[in-house]
Parts: C-alpha cells; sequence; structure tokens
C-alpha cells in the first residue's frame, strides 16, 4: 500500500512515498527518504496484531519539470520564469484569470512554441534534446476545440504511429474506441460527429501515442453541461486506468475540484501558487 507522506507535500525536496512492508521481528519502523539522501529512522511499532511493516519513504518521481520557463513576446513576457515540479501520476489543474499565460505555459509544455528561456525536463531530460516527433508522442495534447484531420475515426486515431512507420490494427484501434466510449465509431466521417463525440476522437488520438504526460487545454469549454461531464468522467478514467501525469488548463475552479489533485495558479504569467489542491483554494480564498 502506497501513500504520499503529508508533511512533505509542499516541498519538492521532501516529496515522497511510503510503502509497507514485512519485516522481521516485532517492531515496524518507519524510514524517510528524501530526495538524494538516504533513509533515516522516524520510530514506530506495531500494535495492531498485524505482521511487523516498515514504512519506507521514497522519493516521488518527478516525469514533468519547468525551470525558469520564459516566453517573451512583442517585449512582454507572457510566462514569466516559471518553475515547478510534476510527479508521475499526478493530476494538475492550471487556473487563472484570462490572459494570464495559462494556455501559454501550456503550449511550452509540449514545445509548439518555443521558450525565450528557461526549459522542461521530460523524466530528467531537457525536452530540447528530444527530437521533435518522439517529444509528441511521449506528450500528448488535446485542444480546446477538436482539430480533425478530414476522413474517418479510425484515420483520425492512426495518424500519430502512421506519422512514425508504424501499422495500427484495426483490433487496436476498436479497443482505443471502446476505452473513450465510441465503440463502432472507426468507419465513421468527422464530418458527422458532435463536440463531445469529436473531443473524445481527439482525446484517443492523443492516447494512441501511448504518451507519458496528457495535455489538455480547456477540453470542455465548448461543450454543453452534458457533453462537459461526460468527457470530465471520461478524462478523469482514462488517466487512472493508464496511471498517466496529467496537466489541465480551465478556466472553472469547480472542474479542477472535480478533475484534479493539486492546484496551480498563473497570474499576469507568474507562477503565484502551487500545491494540494484544497490548501490552494483556501489559501487563494476560491473555495
Amino acid at each position: 500500500m502506497s501513500r504520499i507522506y503529508p508533511d512533505a507535500r509542499e516541498n519538492p525536496r521532501l516529496l515522497v512515498q511510503v510503502r509497507r512492508q514485512p519485516v522481521k521481528g516485532g517492531l515496524a519502523r518507519c524510514l524517510l527518504v528524501p530526495a538524494g539522501r538516504g533513509p533515516r529512522s522516524l520510530g514506530g511499532g506495531g500494535a495492531d496484531g498485524k505482521p511487523p511493516t516498515d514504512v519506507v519513504m521514497e522519493p516521488l518521481k518527478f516525469i514533468l519539470r519547468t525551470e525558469g520557463l520564459t516566453r517573451v513576446v512583442a517585449g512582454h513576457a507572457i510566462v514569466d520564469g516559471i518553475s515547478i515540479e510534476v510527479p508521475q501520476g499526478d493530476v494538475l489543474a492550471i487556473v487563472g484569470p484570462s490572459g494570464s499565460g495559462k494556455s501559454s505555459f501550456l503550449r511550452l509544455l509540449d514545445r509548439l512554441d518555443e521558450p525565450t528561456d528557461g526549459t522542461v525536463y521530460l523524466d530528467g531530460r531537457d525536452y530540447r534534446t528530444i527530437p521533435p516527433r518522439e517529444l509528441r508522442c511521449r506528450v500528448g495534447m488535446v485542444l480546446q476545440t477538436a482539430f480533425l484531420f478530414p476522413g474517418t475515426v479510425a484515420d483520425n486515431v492512426r495518424f500519430g504511429p502512421t506519422q512514425r512507420g508504424d501499422a495500427m490494427p484495426d483490433r487496436d484501434v476498436a479497443t482505443l474506441l471502446d476505452q473513450v466510449g465510441l465503440s463502432g465509431f472507426g468507419s465513421r466521417s468527422v464530418d458527422n460527429l458532435s463536440g463531445g463525440e469529436s473531443q473524445r476522437v481527439s482525446l484517443a488520438r492523443a492516447l494512441a501515442n501511448d504518451p507519458a504526460v496528457l495535455l489538455l487545454d480547456e477540453p470542455t469549454s465548448a461543450l454543453d453541461d452534458e457533453s462537459k461531464r461526460d468527457v470530465e468522467a471520461l478524462i478523469a478514467n482514462v488517466v487512472r486506468s493508464r496511471r498517466l501525469t496529467c496537466v489541465v488548463v480551465t478556466h472553472d475552479v469547480a472542474q479542477a475540484e472535480r478533475i484534479a489533485r493539486r492546484l496551480m495558479v498563473i497570474q499576469a504569467g507568474r507562477l503565484k501558487r502551487i500545491g494540494p489542491l484544497d490548501e490552494v483554494l483556501r489559501a487563494e480564498g476560491m473555495g
């Protein structure tokens, strides 16, 4: 059984995981392993009649990290020196006023726009050293409006693998469409899809590349309330089942509460606050 050690959540250097494992003897010891350091005992004992265990605190793996990420356009910093770390499997929502730089920051994470300064590390690797085609596979993105290519739903789902020279069998397309709630849609023309269905195809196309990180830019803002909730539930299920790391931009704080674990607030291109969702909501007076 694993959990995040609560006292360490706010300090990236102390972010840890807890693993319980059987040990010999009649005591259980708690070991804290901060990032880059060896374990130390926190004490503890087992008096619940269960087999003695060690509680081992291990550093979380940061799959995504930005370092002074900046983009300047016409002399104005639309993203200004943002440094964050996103643990593997995390769901981070980004909120802020209109024009604050939320979507601009997200586009920098996938290198759709080029940073003026700073960089992004994907699984510890500077993304400037990753070939663009590989980067697009490892970091999937779903935009506010689904931009689909002419043709069938299956054509769109296969787009990424086809660009890499990989064949995607019909059964794999069908399985992926099942996962996003579009069973039997493979042969349909994209011209005959609703807004919600188009967003599902866009999500399936991103997932076809088997990404490590999924970026979502206002993925439900153009949908009606029923479709919005359906897509939210789909995103939550896909992220959980695939253990994806997800960063989602939204103007809707209530939506962030429904789908995210952590919350990041951007104001005037700068990072204002980041942390566990409930704590940021209280600090910002949003809860």
